[in-house]
């Protein structure tokens, strides 16, 4: 961890609403004038597109189950570990990007999901920003969440964030139900291992809790909509946390443990934005003081 150069990770995972989390931080960042160097979790996988699917299918033939994207057979945690060490410590290191579609590979002139090559930050930001699956992973190789000065977790219940997933994959990727549960099934096991641990080592979690039926994520309609739901939000230190002042601004929302505050849906990006914002100009104070 670094004051000097100070990083942040939003981690959760695939579905998880990690990127609502993003914006409200981005508007954090321009509303405040905030130099950030921006890293997707996605230029961590260690395969491209073409290359993920012959390595799925190898390690099904030769270990009887296969890799995915959640776990470490099929990412470069040691590279991302060393990112945040170097950047804690010089404010650059090595990154790169995936490119999803057509649209983000065109301007390089490759195919869509095919990694960029390894480039350098820029130095200058006052303070690394990442978001993806594996901002606060531990392996027996890596240990990503030393590093971090802020780690913030999303993560809606679980046939929440599988809702969120069959209907984003139909619609945006044209898979079955069959295919999304079938890549559920086979996530299953780093799922576990590497994705869930990963919250008991956050500074704050916000978790989406919906107050519509999802008892079979398999067969919902629709997703339902924040203000079907409330948002639960645990601090790791909870002495730092001016809860009576929360209390006062977010109407209708309530302490249902010691360290932990639930706000209605709609008004999650307000109660981001006022947990959020003095912790991460406190960051760059304590940047600005080295």
């Amino acid at each position: 961890m670094s004051k000097k150069h100070p990083v942040i990770a939003v981690t959760g995972s695939s579905g998880a609403g990690t990127s609502t989390v993003k914006n409200s931080f981005e508007h954090i960042f321009r509303r405040e004038k905030i130099n950030v160097a921006v890293v997707e979790g996605d230029s961590f996988h260690r395969y491209d597109r073409d290359a993920m699917k012959k390595a799925v299918t190898k390690s099904e033939k030769t270990h009887g189950r296969p890799i995915s994207h959640f776990g470490p057979e099929a990412n470069e945690f040691e590279k991302l570990e060393m990112l945040f060490k170097e950047y804690g410590k010089s404010g650059s290191g090595k990154t790169r990007l995936y490119l999803h579609n057509d649209e983000e590979a065109a301007p390089y002139k490759q195919k869509a999901g095919t990694f960029t090559p390894w480039t350098s930050i820029a130095r200058g930001s006052d303070m690394l920003f990442y978001e993806g699956l594996h901002g606060g992973v531990k392996s027996e190789t890596a240990d990503v969440a030393k590093y971090v000065d802020l780690l913030v977790g999303v993560v809606p219940i679980v046939n929440l964030e599988w809702i969120q997933k069959i209907h984003r994959d139909m619609n945006a990727r044209g898979y079955s139900v069959e295919a999304v549960t079938h890549t559920i099934l086979r996530r299953m096991h780093d799922y576990v291992h590497y994705i869930t641990p990963q919250f008991s080592r956050t500074h704050i979690n916000f978790q989406r809790v919906p107050t519509v039926d999802t008892s079979n994520p398999f067969v919902a309609r629709e997703i339902p909509v924040l203000d079907e739901s409330y948002f639960v939000i645990r601090f790791r230190d909870s002495k730092s946390v001016d809860f009576p002042y929360l209390l006062s601004m977010i109407h209708d929302s309530f302490m249902s443990r010691p360290n932990t505050i639930v706000v209605p849906g709609g008004k999650m990006g307000l109660a981001i934005e006022l947990i959020l914002t003095p912790l991460i100009l406190n960051l760059v104070a304590k940047g600005n003081r080295k």
